[in-house]
């Protein structure tokens, strides 16, 4: 059996934008994925809501991936595909990242992915909605978070290329609900676990 784990952030968890609860195993992408590999693949949720990439979060170890995911990746066994779907938290307004700190944190990330995955899958972070500025997370993101979220694509395009990475820009194919311009509608869910079933 083949193991792929899915690391990531909210959309990975599975965050529901029209109530904040969390989608059931018939809607999340990966479950959804599960399902289109069969048996012989064994899909492993790794989202954690509010989960940053490339900084250091106040909330503590598990949503913070520099501190978390090299713990995690070095206890890690037996990893045929890791999905890196990461990077949209990092874009509050609080942290004020430069594109220079994202490619960097994208570029340890994935040089610490590939010690233990065969292979490595990136997703881009969501283009960012204007619907997010009215709603629930405009405490959090604001313009320059939505203008970022654009300009950070081909950064994730470029060292894809780099290090041999699978890629996938999901903005091609799905947008974030307008209800909360960050988080994905049911149907998305089912595109991506599509889109994604596809490189296997």
């Amino acid at each position: 059996m083949k193991k792929v784990i899915c690391y990531g952030d909210s959309n990975t968890f599975g965050f529901n934008p029209i109530d904040g609860s969390r989608f059931d195993e018939n809607i999340r992408w990966t479950s959804v994925l599960q399902k289109n590999l069969g048996t012989e693949y064994q899909i492993v949720n790794e989202g954690m809501c509010d989960r940053t990439g490339f900084v250091n979060n106040p909330k503590g170890f598990l949503f913070s991936s520099p501190k978390h995911f090299p713990k995690f990746i070095s206890k890690a066994e037996n990893i045929d595909s890791l999905i890196l779907w990461i990077g949209t938290n990092d874009l509050q307004f609080q942290y004020n990242i430069s594109l220079s700190a994202i490619e960097k944190g994208l570029e340890n990330l994935i040089k610490l992915a590939q010690t233990k995955a065969d292979r490595t899958i990136i997703l881009t972070p969501v283009i960012l909605n204007e619907k997010i500025l009215d709603g629930y997370f405009r405490c959090q993101f604001d313009e320059t978070s939505i203008v970022k979220s654009r300009k950070i694509i081909r950064i994730y395009r470029t060292l894809s290329s780099l290090y041999h990475c699978d890629f996938l820009d999901i903005n091609k194919f799905v947008k974030p609900s307008d209800i909360d311009g960050l988080h994905y509608d049911e149907n998305s869910h089912k595109i991506i676990a599509d889109k994604l079933a596809q490189l296997f």
